[in-house]
């Protein structure tokens, strides 16, 4: 059963390469991608597979650089974020992708680079001072809103009385 498997994966992988330019990495991940999804379509283990997801492939200290970040699960590098790559490849979310991992939710899901360049740019462009001013504007018009209602509950009240 596991041959025929492999022979399956081989198939599959090598037709998807024939029509796509693939590096060596892209393709591991890509006959590991189609081994694991034929092995739970069979039924074959399907405990087995989840072990192998749940093992990370990298340490954190690896995967978490300062120009870049690696993903875990699958070993793809070169990213600046991993957010989005959770989502399209694996259909995951960053936070049961920290649970798996056990990762703190202190550790940010960016490159730290990146992280520091966006801060550095929205510094620049004043972006904060923004943000303070209008939720300033807003807290203003909160507080606004909620007077005229205490007055009128008052001079309900007294014409009660």
């Amino acid at each position: 059963m596991a041959q025929t498997l492999l022979e399956l994966t081989a198939s599959i992988v090598s037709a998807h390469a024939s029509v796509t330019e693939m590096s060596g990495e892209e393709l591991l991940q890509e006959i590991q991608r189609v081994f694991s999804s034929l092995q739970v379509l069979e039924g074959a283990a399907p405990d087995a597979a989840g072990e192998l997801a749940k093992a990370p492939t990298m340490s954190l200290k690896k995967a978490f650089q300062p120009d870049q970040i690696f993903c875990m699960i699958c070993g793809k590098g070169g990213m600046k974020t991993l957010t989005r790559h959770l989502s399209q490849v694996h259909g995951m979310k960053p936070r049961e992708y920290r649970k798996q991992f056990g990762i703190p939710s202190s550790q940010s899901l960016t490159a730290k680079n990146f992280s520091d360049a966006r801060r550095k740019m929205a510094n620049e462009r004043g972006l904060a001072d923004n943000l303070a001013k209008a939720r300033a504007v807003r807290a203003a018009k909160l507080a606004k809103a909620k007077a005229p209602a205490a007055v009128k509950t008052k001079t309900s009240k007294a014409k009660k009385a």
